[in-house]
């Protein structure tokens, strides 16, 4: 298939996006490693010496062969409305303040958004659902997110996704959760000391926010905190402190069409997230 033109800056990609040709915030490089399977994740998300590192063994990620068949073939079949564009087709990795006080946790990122973009919680609905409510929170610079290097910044927050790649009808298997795992455990230690919030859009997400804080020797208190729009729970933040989880109904479009989710409810949610996390207040920029 013939190299297309990326959407902002009009250069030329392959679909799937090879590691370090060009594309906007690649984190990754020719010679980053590979992981190829859960022990591999394990020691490469132990093993990154920083931020940086971290990013670039995600999106060079081989560890799951379903979830990599599933996310290179829509990057080459595409949907329709993008077939001129290229397609990252990679592990999608973290966005946001490196030393962020909101976290913001979703399942996967979407097979025409964050698959598409290289940015996880871009370019679909969702996204334009999400970032509105952050934005109306003071914790985006831009009510909109449409590619990977747009000028989007957030403000002592986070986004990531619990699997970092697009999965089959949005449902990863046990087996592929607790693979990809690991590499939101490293990049949750770098946030634990100074992390107030984490917003769980979604049951998935609200269950690996639990999981990962065990792991990392946190405190969940019992019985076992339930899901719900606007559930919250105070939870011991590894490391010492509380961390106070919020839930939010996910924003796709099966929950948006149907009204379940409106943007004043997501909007609060998020407002209540800056208000805990002392970054109250919408931007004038």
């Amino acid at each position: 298939m013939s190299r297309l033109p990326h959407p902002d800056t009009g250069e030329l990609f392959d679909s799937p996006v090879p590691p370090g040709t060009g594309w906007p915030d690649d984190p990754a490089d020719a010679a980053t490693p590979v992981a190829r399977g859960a022990p591999d994740v394990a020691r490469l998300a132990a093993a990154a010496a920083g931020s940086r590192h971290l990013d670039a063994a995600i999106s060079a990620c081989l560890a799951c062969p379903r979830l990599v068949a599933w996310r290179e073939d829509v990057a080459v079949l595409k949907r329709r409305s993008f077939a001129e564009q290229p397609y990252w087709g990679r592990p999608v990795t973290g966005f946001g303040d490196e030393h962020a006080r909101v976290l913001v946790l979703g399942l996967a990122p979407a097979a025409h958004g964050g698959n598409r973009t290289g940015r996880v919680f871009t370019g679909d609905r969702s996204a334009d659902w999400l970032y509105i409510a952050l934005h109306a929170a003071g914790l985006a610079t831009q009510a909109t997110s449409t590619y990977a290097g747009d000028g989007l910044r957030l403000v002592g927050t986070r986004v990531a996704a619990a699997v970092r790649c697009a999965p089959p009808a949005n449902r990863p298997t046990p087996a592929e959760r607790d693979t990809c795992a690991p590499w939101l455990a490293a990049e949750a230690a770098r946030l634990w000391p100074g992390l107030r919030v984490v917003v769980a859009l979604g049951g998935f997400a609200w269950d690996a926010s639990l999981r990962l804080v065990r792991a990392a020797g946190g405190v969940v208190p019992r019985p076992v905190p339930r899901f719900g729009h606007a559930a919250e729970a105070v939870l011991g933040r590894p490391g010492g402190g509380d961390v106070l989880l919020l839930g939010s109904y996910h924003p796709s479009q099966q929950n948006t069409f149907t009204g379940r989710l409106t943007a004043s409810m997501l909007a609060a949610v998020m407002l209540r997230a800056a208000d805990v996390a002392d970054l109250r207040g919408p931007l004038d920029e």
